[in-house]
Protein backbone atom coordinates (compact mmCIF):
# COMPACT_ATOMS: atom_id res chain seq x y z
CA UNK A 1 0.00 0.00 0.00
CA UNK A 2 2.87 2.31 -0.57
CA UNK A 3 0.56 5.34 -1.94
CA UNK A 4 -1.35 4.98 1.09
CA UNK A 5 -0.18 8.78 2.34
CA UNK A 6 0.27 9.84 -1.05
CA UNK A 7 -3.55 10.17 -2.18
CA UNK A 8 -6.05 12.37 -1.39
CA UNK A 9 -6.33 14.20 2.34
CA UNK A 10 -2.87 12.54 3.41
CA UNK A 11 -0.81 15.11 1.31
CA UNK A 12 0.12 16.97 4.39
CA UNK A 13 0.59 13.67 7.10
CA UNK A 14 3.45 12.43 5.08
CA UNK A 15 4.88 15.69 4.56
CA UNK A 16 4.66 15.75 8.55
CA UNK A 17 6.55 12.88 8.88
CA UNK A 18 9.32 13.34 6.35
CA UNK A 19 10.03 16.60 7.38
CA UNK A 20 10.83 14.54 11.00
CA UNK A 21 12.91 11.78 9.78
CA UNK A 22 16.89 12.54 9.12
CA UNK A 23 17.97 13.95 5.61
CA UNK A 24 18.68 10.92 4.21
CA UNK A 25 15.39 8.65 5.26
CA UNK A 26 12.38 7.98 3.38
CA UNK A 27 9.30 6.44 3.57
CA UNK A 28 9.32 3.52 1.51
CA UNK A 29 6.40 1.52 2.51
CA UNK A 30 2.95 1.92 3.72
CA UNK A 31 0.71 -0.97 5.45
CA UNK A 32 -2.74 -0.45 7.29
CA UNK A 33 -2.68 -2.33 10.36
CA UNK A 34 -6.65 -3.70 11.36
CA UNK A 35 -7.85 -4.25 14.61
CA UNK A 36 -8.17 -0.65 15.26
CA UNK A 37 -11.53 1.30 16.10
CA UNK A 38 -10.82 4.77 17.10
CA UNK A 39 -8.27 5.85 14.59
CA UNK A 40 -6.64 4.61 11.41
CA UNK A 41 -3.40 2.49 12.11
CA UNK A 42 -0.71 2.64 9.77
CA UNK A 43 2.76 0.77 9.85
CA UNK A 44 4.96 3.30 8.06
CA UNK A 45 8.64 1.27 6.85
CA UNK A 46 11.44 4.03 6.59
CA UNK A 47 14.48 3.43 4.60
CA UNK A 48 17.68 5.12 5.05
CA UNK A 49 21.61 4.91 4.95
CA UNK A 50 21.87 3.04 8.23
CA UNK A 51 18.99 0.43 7.57
CA UNK A 52 15.24 -0.23 7.47
CA UNK A 53 12.88 1.13 10.58
CA UNK A 54 9.39 0.92 11.11
CA UNK A 55 7.37 3.45 12.66
CA UNK A 56 3.59 3.57 13.51
CA UNK A 57 0.99 6.17 12.56
CA UNK A 58 -2.17 6.69 14.39
CA UNK A 59 -4.62 9.17 12.94
CA UNK A 60 -7.95 10.37 13.76
CA UNK A 61 -10.67 10.31 11.13
CA UNK A 62 -14.04 9.83 12.41
CA UNK A 63 -15.64 13.08 13.33
CA UNK A 64 -16.22 12.09 17.33
CA UNK A 65 -12.72 11.47 17.76
CA UNK A 66 -11.14 14.23 15.96
CA UNK A 67 -13.38 16.29 17.76
CA UNK A 68 -11.98 15.29 20.88
CA UNK A 69 -8.69 13.98 19.51
CA UNK A 70 -6.71 17.27 20.93
CA UNK A 71 -7.34 15.38 24.77
CA UNK A 72 -6.51 12.52 23.69
CA UNK A 73 -3.90 12.39 21.61
CA UNK A 74 -1.88 15.19 24.14
CA UNK A 75 -3.08 12.78 26.77
CA UNK A 76 -1.02 9.84 24.96
CA UNK A 77 1.92 11.85 23.69
CA UNK A 78 2.30 13.01 27.70
CA UNK A 79 1.54 9.24 29.09
CA UNK A 80 4.52 7.57 26.60
CA UNK A 81 7.16 10.00 27.92
CA UNK A 82 6.21 8.76 31.34
CA UNK A 83 6.64 5.35 30.66
CA UNK A 84 9.76 6.05 28.27
CA UNK A 85 11.78 4.64 31.62
CA UNK A 86 9.74 2.57 33.13
CA UNK A 87 8.75 -1.20 33.35
CA UNK A 88 6.06 -2.00 30.86
CA UNK A 89 6.62 -2.11 27.17
CA UNK A 90 5.19 0.89 25.44
CA UNK A 91 6.17 2.67 22.01
CA UNK A 92 8.56 5.42 22.09
CA UNK A 93 7.14 8.66 21.20
CA UNK A 94 8.55 10.57 18.17
CA UNK A 95 6.08 12.91 17.43
CA UNK A 96 2.14 14.57 17.94
CA UNK A 97 -0.60 16.64 16.04
CA UNK A 98 -3.08 16.55 18.18
CA UNK A 99 -4.95 19.69 16.59
CA UNK A 100 -4.45 18.84 13.01
CA UNK A 101 -1.60 22.06 12.88
CA UNK A 102 0.33 19.99 10.42
CA UNK A 103 -1.70 17.05 9.14
CA UNK A 104 -4.83 16.39 7.32
CA UNK A 105 -5.78 14.97 10.25
CA UNK A 106 -5.00 15.11 14.53
CA UNK A 107 -1.63 12.26 14.49
CA UNK A 108 0.39 10.95 16.69
CA UNK A 109 3.99 9.00 15.44
CA UNK A 110 5.81 6.58 17.65
CA UNK A 111 8.03 3.23 17.17
CA UNK A 112 6.76 -0.21 16.09
CA UNK A 113 6.39 -2.84 19.16
CA UNK A 114 7.00 -6.35 18.37
CA UNK A 115 4.66 -8.97 18.60
CA UNK A 116 1.11 -9.31 17.28
CA UNK A 117 -2.36 -9.26 19.19
CA UNK A 118 -3.41 -12.88 19.83
CA UNK A 119 -7.55 -13.61 20.53
CA UNK A 120 -7.75 -16.73 19.90
CA UNK A 121 -9.39 -19.00 22.42
CA UNK A 122 -6.44 -21.67 22.33
CA UNK A 123 -3.97 -20.52 25.00
CA UNK A 124 -6.39 -18.08 26.57
CA UNK A 125 -6.59 -18.57 30.00
CA UNK A 126 -2.38 -18.49 29.98
CA UNK A 127 -2.69 -15.12 28.40
CA UNK A 128 -5.05 -13.80 30.83
CA UNK A 129 -2.44 -14.82 33.50
CA UNK A 130 0.18 -12.71 31.68
CA UNK A 131 -2.30 -9.90 31.34
CA UNK A 132 -3.31 -9.89 35.15
CA UNK A 133 0.71 -9.67 35.97
CA UNK A 134 1.19 -6.47 33.28
CA UNK A 135 -2.01 -5.01 34.79
CA UNK A 136 -0.89 -4.85 38.46
CA UNK A 137 2.93 -3.71 37.07
CA UNK A 138 0.59 -0.78 35.94
CA UNK A 139 -0.94 -0.13 38.70
CA UNK A 140 1.88 0.13 40.74
CA UNK A 141 3.62 2.26 38.52
CA UNK A 142 5.35 5.03 40.67
CA UNK A 143 3.56 8.26 39.24
CA UNK A 144 3.97 11.32 41.05
CA UNK A 145 0.89 13.80 42.11
CA UNK A 146 2.34 16.32 39.02
CA UNK A 147 2.22 13.29 36.53
CA UNK A 148 -1.12 11.65 37.51
CA UNK A 149 -3.41 11.78 34.90
CA UNK A 150 -7.14 12.96 34.82
CA UNK A 151 -9.26 11.21 37.36
CA UNK A 152 -11.31 8.85 35.64
CA UNK A 153 -13.94 8.80 33.26
CA UNK A 154 -17.60 6.11 33.68
CA UNK A 155 -18.08 5.36 30.04
CA UNK A 156 -21.92 5.18 30.73
CA UNK A 157 -24.67 6.07 33.22
CA UNK A 158 -27.93 4.77 34.19
CA UNK A 159 -29.83 6.81 31.51
CA UNK A 160 -27.58 5.53 28.44
CA UNK A 161 -27.76 1.94 28.51
CA UNK A 162 -29.59 0.21 26.28
CA UNK A 163 -30.41 -3.62 26.78
CA UNK A 164 -30.99 -5.95 24.29
CA UNK A 165 -33.99 -5.41 22.43
CA UNK A 166 -35.02 -9.23 22.16
CA UNK A 167 -33.76 -10.02 26.13
CA UNK A 168 -36.13 -12.72 27.84
CA UNK A 169 -34.75 -11.15 31.58
CA UNK A 170 -35.36 -7.22 31.39
CA UNK A 171 -35.83 -7.72 34.55
CA UNK A 172 -31.64 -8.74 35.06
CA UNK A 173 -30.74 -5.40 32.93
CA UNK A 174 -32.70 -3.22 35.38
CA UNK A 175 -31.62 -4.86 38.39
CA UNK A 176 -28.09 -3.70 36.81
CA UNK A 177 -29.02 -0.26 35.73
CA UNK A 178 -30.15 0.00 39.66
CA UNK A 179 -26.96 -0.69 40.62
CA UNK A 180 -24.86 1.66 39.04
CA UNK A 181 -27.56 4.59 40.10
CA UNK A 182 -25.75 4.75 43.84
CA UNK A 183 -22.80 6.95 43.90
CA UNK A 184 -19.56 5.56 43.02
CA UNK A 185 -18.03 3.54 45.92
CA UNK A 186 -14.74 4.90 48.14
CA UNK A 187 -11.54 3.67 46.42
CA UNK A 188 -7.90 3.60 46.58
CA UNK A 189 -6.92 5.24 43.27
CA UNK A 190 -3.78 3.89 41.24
CA UNK A 191 -2.18 4.51 37.37
CA UNK A 192 -5.28 3.15 35.05
CA UNK A 193 -4.57 2.20 31.56
CA UNK A 194 -8.63 2.24 31.19
CA UNK A 195 -8.91 0.38 28.27
CA UNK A 196 -6.50 -2.03 29.11
CA UNK A 197 -7.82 -5.70 27.25
CA UNK A 198 -6.40 -8.40 24.58
CA UNK A 199 -6.58 -6.08 21.84
CA UNK A 200 -4.39 -3.96 23.41
CA UNK A 201 -1.46 -6.54 24.25
CA UNK A 202 0.62 -7.52 21.99
CA UNK A 203 3.14 -10.75 22.64
CA UNK A 204 5.59 -13.00 21.71
CA UNK A 205 6.44 -16.64 21.85
CA UNK A 206 4.83 -19.61 22.69
CA UNK A 207 4.03 -21.89 25.99
CA UNK A 208 6.06 -21.21 28.38
CA UNK A 209 8.01 -18.88 26.52
CA UNK A 210 5.19 -16.94 25.64
CA UNK A 211 5.54 -13.16 26.77
CA UNK A 212 3.75 -9.61 26.50
CA UNK A 213 6.05 -7.74 24.34
CA UNK A 214 4.00 -4.40 24.30
CA UNK A 215 1.00 -2.50 25.47
CA UNK A 216 -0.73 0.07 23.27
CA UNK A 217 -3.72 2.76 23.07
CA UNK A 218 -3.09 5.10 25.78
CA UNK A 219 -5.75 7.85 24.75
CA UNK A 220 -7.66 7.05 27.93
CA UNK A 221 -5.50 6.71 30.76
CA UNK A 222 -6.81 7.95 34.20
CA UNK A 223 -6.34 8.14 37.35
CA UNK A 224 -9.02 5.79 39.64
CA UNK A 225 -9.63 1.99 40.74
CA UNK A 226 -8.11 -0.70 39.87
CA UNK A 227 -11.24 -2.54 40.48
CA UNK A 228 -12.58 -0.49 37.04
CA UNK A 229 -8.96 -1.65 34.85
CA UNK A 230 -9.75 -5.37 36.13
CA UNK A 231 -13.47 -4.90 35.19
CA UNK A 232 -12.65 -3.55 31.60
CA UNK A 233 -10.31 -6.65 30.79
CA UNK A 234 -12.73 -8.88 32.68
CA UNK A 235 -15.64 -8.15 30.25
CA UNK A 236 -13.54 -8.42 27.13
CA UNK A 237 -12.73 -11.82 27.84
CA UNK A 238 -15.70 -12.89 28.49
CA UNK A 239 -17.33 -11.43 25.19
CA UNK A 240 -13.94 -13.05 23.40
CA UNK A 241 -13.64 -16.32 25.38
CA UNK A 242 -16.82 -16.77 27.41
CA UNK A 243 -18.28 -16.00 30.57
CA UNK A 244 -16.00 -18.19 32.77
CA UNK A 245 -13.06 -16.39 31.65
CA UNK A 246 -14.19 -12.89 32.54
CA UNK A 247 -15.13 -14.43 35.78
CA UNK A 248 -11.58 -15.89 36.38
CA UNK A 249 -9.50 -12.76 35.28
CA UNK A 250 -9.98 -10.76 39.23
CA UNK A 251 -8.78 -14.53 40.50
CA UNK A 252 -5.39 -13.99 38.38
CA UNK A 253 -5.42 -9.95 39.52
CA UNK A 254 -5.40 -11.76 42.78
CA UNK A 255 -3.02 -14.43 42.92
CA UNK A 256 -0.56 -12.03 41.06
CA UNK A 257 -0.62 -10.08 44.14
CA UNK A 258 -2.99 -7.33 42.76
CA UNK A 259 -5.95 -5.77 45.81
CA UNK A 260 -8.97 -5.23 44.41
CA UNK A 261 -12.20 -3.77 46.70
CA UNK A 262 -12.72 -5.73 49.85
CA UNK A 263 -17.04 -5.06 49.86
CA UNK A 264 -18.48 -7.34 47.70
CA UNK A 265 -20.73 -4.59 46.38
CA UNK A 266 -18.15 -2.47 45.67
CA UNK A 267 -16.73 -4.40 43.05
CA UNK A 268 -19.97 -5.36 41.45
CA UNK A 269 -20.52 -1.98 40.93
CA UNK A 270 -17.23 -1.64 38.54
CA UNK A 271 -17.84 -4.88 37.18
CA UNK A 272 -21.07 -3.68 36.17
CA UNK A 273 -20.06 0.11 35.32
CA UNK A 274 -17.88 -1.25 32.78
CA UNK A 275 -20.26 -3.96 31.27
CA UNK A 276 -23.63 -2.08 30.91
CA UNK A 277 -21.52 0.34 28.69
CA UNK A 278 -21.19 -2.58 26.35
CA UNK A 279 -25.03 -3.04 25.98
CA UNK A 280 -26.52 -4.13 23.70
CA UNK A 281 -24.48 -6.38 21.75
CA UNK A 282 -20.75 -5.38 22.26
CA UNK A 283 -20.59 -5.27 18.56
CA UNK A 284 -18.23 -1.84 18.51
CA UNK A 285 -15.23 -4.20 20.15
CA UNK A 286 -16.47 -7.53 18.38
CA UNK A 287 -16.07 -4.92 14.59
CA UNK A 288 -11.86 -5.35 15.20
CA UNK A 289 -11.85 -8.65 17.09
CA UNK A 290 -13.85 -9.66 13.31
CA UNK A 291 -10.71 -8.51 11.16
CA UNK A 292 -8.34 -10.53 13.35
CA UNK A 293 -9.89 -13.56 12.69
CA UNK A 294 -12.75 -13.51 15.43
CA UNK A 295 -15.48 -14.06 12.81
CA UNK A 296 -17.32 -16.38 14.82
CA UNK A 297 -18.14 -13.23 17.41
CA UNK A 298 -21.76 -12.65 16.13
CA UNK A 299 -24.02 -9.68 17.81
CA UNK A 300 -26.02 -12.48 19.03
CA UNK A 301 -23.18 -14.50 20.28
CA UNK A 302 -22.11 -11.15 22.26
CA UNK A 303 -25.27 -10.11 23.38
CA UNK A 304 -25.78 -13.97 24.94
CA UNK A 305 -22.22 -13.34 26.37
CA UNK A 306 -23.12 -9.79 27.89
CA UNK A 307 -26.23 -11.24 29.43
CA UNK A 308 -25.05 -14.34 30.61
CA UNK A 309 -22.25 -12.60 32.20
CA UNK A 310 -24.04 -9.87 34.34
CA UNK A 311 -25.97 -13.10 35.26
CA UNK A 312 -22.74 -14.44 36.65
CA UNK A 313 -21.40 -11.13 38.07
CA UNK A 314 -25.02 -11.11 40.31
CA UNK A 315 -24.36 -14.67 40.73
CA UNK A 316 -20.81 -14.16 42.82
CA UNK A 317 -20.91 -10.95 43.88
CA UNK A 318 -24.67 -9.79 44.81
Amino acid sequence: MGADLEGQGWGATRAWVEKGLSEAERIEEVMRLRGGWTSEMRRLGICGPHGRRSLVLRSFVKPFYVRHAEGLLTREAAVLRLLGDMDVPTATLVAADPTAQYCDHPSLLMSLLPGTVRLGDEGADRRAELLARQLLRIHRLPVTAEARPRTYQAWTSPERVSPPEDTERPELWQRAVDVIRREPPDYRACFLHRDFHPGNVLFTGDGDGMRISGIVDWVETSWGPSDLDVAHCSTALALLHGVPAGMRFADHYRAAGGTLAEDRAAHLYWRLLDALAFAPDAEKVAVPWRELGRTDLTPTMLASRLEGYLQALFDRYA
